[in-house]
């Protein structure tokens, strides 16, 4: 009702104007400007809007996941491609965890690296 009532106010004026055609009068503009809803009409329409919300978000929130996956998969391509450019992202991680007020790190080191700093020269 509330969607198409430019279409209602034509379906009203045309049947106004059979009834008044004897007559010899013209409706010439019908127009709906108030309806009066019941509450319980108000409250599913409510709940309908709200729900589109909640859809619409998590539609939003899916495609930023996938995003979000498909940036994780070219940086890891990308390290893979130099060992060594994940020796630095460990150090950057270390770096970032250090700032922070926590008593204890446990961080992964490869073993080829710690083996390579107990080798004698």
């Amino acid at each position: 009702m509330l969607a198409e009532r430019e279409k209602l106010n034509a379906d009203i004026q045309t049947m106004l104007d059979q009834q008044t055609d004897a007559w010899g009068i013209k409706v010439s503009n019908v127009e709906i400007k108030h309806v009066d809803i019941d509450e319980t009409m108000v409250r599913a329409i409510a709940r309908q809007a709200e729900a589109e919300r909640e859809r619409r978000a998590k539609v939003i929130h899916a495609e930023g996941e996938m995003q979000a996956a498909d940036k994780l998969v070219q940086a890891a391509a990308k390290l893979s491609q130099q060992p060594q450019s994940l020796q630095l992202r460990y150090l950057q991680t270390l770096t970032d965890i250090a700032g922070e007020r926590s008593s204890t790190i446990v961080f992964p080191l490869p073993v080829e690296s710690i083996g390579s700093l107990f080798k004698k020269s």
